[in-house]
């Protein structure tokens, strides 16, 4: 997961004939879930981005209210972001007033640049601008190293930063947006729809994938606290399925960061390297996560970095 920087290309006009071939490989894998009134979402792949995929790996979505429409998370490329406005096109024809960057990984954010004609106002961390400055050109080579330079999107900054919390109204259907301390990121973003009660924890939630540490082992156990108090009792998690009960995810998702907590303690206190920490953390989880031997060693190494100096 990850986000960018980049020239400007061109904007885009309304959708047409010339541009269909730009909205990605992938595009035919998918449906959107209509998980509330008037919100759609889709289950991204639990997969890497690969050519193939379009970097369509995150759930994404929009939520309909009676005057415009907001955007909750545009995708992982240009192609992925394309592909989901034109899921937008067909269900409304109404203004898409509003885009939710929630944090800095390009699966969430680089389909941003397929919005921009749209004049929305993007919506982000206060902590998400510098975080796109100092990442933006990594993750931007290595999308276009995957999907070319046509399909893979440029780097678009918030323009309503929150700072703590926040509210947008798309007429009747307010929007609650929090600002959370270090956790998956240095640069979260919660969201909550006062019409329905559906909890938007973006990447604070994972399901059925592992997650992956990029922030604060011990913030994340304390976010999931402040989730949790919110009394949400569904959650749109940020990978896996596109609605799911929030009590019992939440669990899943503080029984693995508890046990990589735990673990790597007792690894620092026995002194053990953590070449060697790698290979046992974790271990009893194993089962229970996709790409778990794709993550769950760089969750380690950033766990062992984080509580050494505990």
């Amino acid at each position: 997961m990850r986000s960018l920087t980049t020239r400007r290309s061109a904007l885009f006009g309304g959708l047409c004939l010339c541009c269909l071939p730009t909205l990605g490989r992938a595009a035919g894998l998918f449906t959107m879930d209509e998980v509330g009134t008037g919100i759609f979402m889709r289950r991204g792949l639990d997969a890497e981005a690969t050519p193939e995929n379009d970097d369509a790996i995150a759930n994404i979505g929009f939520v309909v209210g009676d005057t415009s429409v907001l955007v909750t998370e545009t995708g992982g490329s240009l192609s992925d972001g394309l592909w989901l406005r034109s899921e937008i096109r067909k269900r409304t024809d109404k203004p898409i007033s509003h885009v939710v960057l929630t944090h800095v990984h390009p699966d969430h954010c680089f389909g941003a640049e397929a919005f921009v004609q749209d004049k929305p106002v993007f919506i982000g961390h206060h902590a998400l601008r510098s975080a796109l400055d100092s990442r933006g050109d990594f993750y931007r080579t290595r999308l276009v190293d995957i999907l070319g330079a046509d399909r893979a999107g440029s780097v678009v900054y918030p323009t309503m930063d929150v700072a703590e919390t926040a509210e947008v109204d798309l007429g009747g259907r307010a929007l609650r947006f929090t600002a959370h301390g270090t956790a998956h990121t240095n640069c979260d973003l919660s969201m909550i729809d006062a019409r329905t009660g559906i909890l938007f924890p973006a990447d604070l939630l994972f399901v059925t994938r592992i997650p992956s540490l990029d922030g604060s082992l011990l913030g994340w156990l304390k976010e999931v606290e402040t989730l949790k108090g919110t009394g949400a009792s569904k959650a749109v998690p940020g990978h896996g399925p596109t609605l799911v009960d929030a009590a019992p995810a939440f669990a899943d998702l503080t029984r693995y960061l508890t046990t990589l907590r735990d673990e790597t303690r007792k690894a620092i206190a026995a002194d053990q390297p953590i070449d060697r920490a790698i290979d046992s953390i974790g271990q009893a989880e194993r089962e229970k996560w996709v790409l778990f031997d794709t993550y769950n060693g760089r969750n380690v190494t950033q766990a062992y970095k984080e509580l050494e100096w505990e």
